[in-house]
């Protein structure tokens, strides 16, 4: 696909709203629904290839096909006109705004550890999307911080050195529809995220080429994509330099050994493996090295946490202030995918899904039968990295009812906690969940 532009007509039918007001420091968003088509019976099911549960693999040969997973219902209703819809290119998805799009993925697809390109979430901040030439595109590379200035080409990324890594593309608003009291901001349930294998050069070898200097201190990134009103900021990022000299931070041209598709950043974008998908510009087209840190709205307002709420370890300091600092790593999480809440299950059946944290490694993942009296260990399926979901399974046990539970520490001590983190924003909600089955 060439590309994915909004029409008016369009826009007018799925018309959604953004509010990106700054409030005492915290980034609100809102995204309302317009759309009420229904699509969450048997059909939409149908349409995901999920009816028999033969589209996808399972944990255990007796594994039940889940049905569509969406959180508990809002009283402000947001969520509860969630439907699956289909973007080009896509699986139906789970839509919660059409204009910018916002789609999830079912929790269906987390039970292996690569997620498949046409069922990866969709995010985006701001509706216009436009068509680009990949034969045509360039990425303007340069700043103060730089000794010159550059533009790279699909092909010049191509003819550098190629790295790949699996990483987990995560929104800091993961799970915000779970929150209790309600934040304001797109409502998602599990399924702002996904992981893939990405391939691409890496950024600090285009930033050698631009020749970066000693003084510079951040590394500023822009994309195609831009505000539909000249009051909307325009959706630019920076990172600390630290981070843009790993050798795991790439400019992508691939994921999961395919083209990037546009609706996840295509002909190329930023891929900053443990750090949540705010930095991860899509379509990106400006490289700009600085040497004073950037104050632009989706940095100086947005995507800030209160300063030692988490137990974060990366930190952006030149962003920092007295109360806040910009949101970085991935807080330790897991799922539990290969079920849905109320499934029916023999005992002995594998149940399981994936782990993962900013980058240290999934050390152990414990789970519970009893409503966490007690717990075992689960056990883990293949390491594809410290930045890729680990998936875990263990055989069900007792008879009943029961509530399963699983819980993961990563390789620096870090563990799930029991109860939320509140924060205005709705970040970073790792709390350990809970699953009823019935075992035969």
């Amino acid at each position: 696909m060439a590309g994915f532009k909004l029409g008016r007509d369009s826009e007018r039918a799925h018309d959604a709203v953004q509010d990106t007001s700054q409030s005492q420091g915290d980034f609100r968003e809102e995204s309302l629904t317009a759309s009420r088509r229904g699509f969450l019976g048997g059909a939409g099911l149908a349409a995901l290839g999920l009816a028999t549960g033969g589209a996808l693999p399972l944990l255990g040969d007796t594994a039940e096909a889940a049905p569509l997973n969406l959180p508990p219902a809002l009283p402000q209703g947001v969520r509860q006109n969630a439907i699956l819809d289909a973007l080009p290119g896509k699986k139906p998805l789970i839509k919660l705004s059409y204009r910018p799009p916002n789609y999830e993925t079912p929790i269906e697809y987390f039970r292996t550890a690569i997620t498949p390109t046409d069922a990866f979430f969709v995010r985006y901040h701001l509706s216009d999307i436009p068509e680009i030439d990949p034969k045509t595109w360039k990425i303007d590379v340069g700043g103060e911080g730089a000794d010159g200035t550059l533009q790279i080409g699909l092909d010049d990324l191509k003819a550098m050195p190629a790295v790949e890594v699996v990483a987990v593309n995560q929104c800091s608003g993961n799970r915000r529809g779970l929150f209790d009291p309600h934040v304001p901001g797109v409502e998602w349930g599990y399924g702002a995220m996904g992981c893939a294998r990405w391939k691409g050069a890496r950024l600090k070898d285009v930033l050698a080429k631009a020749g970066i200097k000693k003084e510079a201190i951040e590394v500023v990134l822009g994309g195609a994509d831009g505000p539909p009103f000249d009051k909307t900021p325009d959706f630019i990022k920076s990172i600390p330099v630290w981070k843009a000299m790993e050798d795991t931070t790439l400019i992508a041209y691939e994921m999961n050994g395919a083209p990037l598709p546009h609706l996840n950043g295509a002909p190329a974008r930023i891929i900053v493996p443990g750090w949540t998908g705010t930095y991860w510009m899509k379509h990106i087209n400006s490289i700009k090295a600085v040497t004073t840190p950037d104050k632009n709205f989706w940095m100086a307002g947005a995507y800030r946490i209160p300063l030692g709420k988490f137990p974060l370890v990366a930190r952006f300091v030149s962003q920092e202030t007295a109360v806040n600092t910009p949101i970085t790593e991935m807080v330790v999480n897991s799922l539990i995918s290969s079920h849905a809440d109320g499934a029916k299950v023999k005992s002995g059946t594998p149940v399981g899904g994936i782990a993962w944290d900013g980058g240290y490694g999934i050390q152990t993942v414990e789970m519970s039968f009893d409503g966490g009296k007690s717990w075992m260990p689960a056990k883990l399926g293949e390491d594809l990295g410290r930045y890729a979901f680990r998936t875990f399974s263990l055989p069900v046990k007792g008879k009943g009812k029961i509530t399963v539970m699983a819980r993961a520490t990563n390789a620096i001590g870090q563990t799930q906690t029991a109860k939320l983190i509140h924060n205005p924003p709705g970040y970073h909600h790792n709390v350990i969940q809970s699953v009823s089955l019935t075992v035969a």
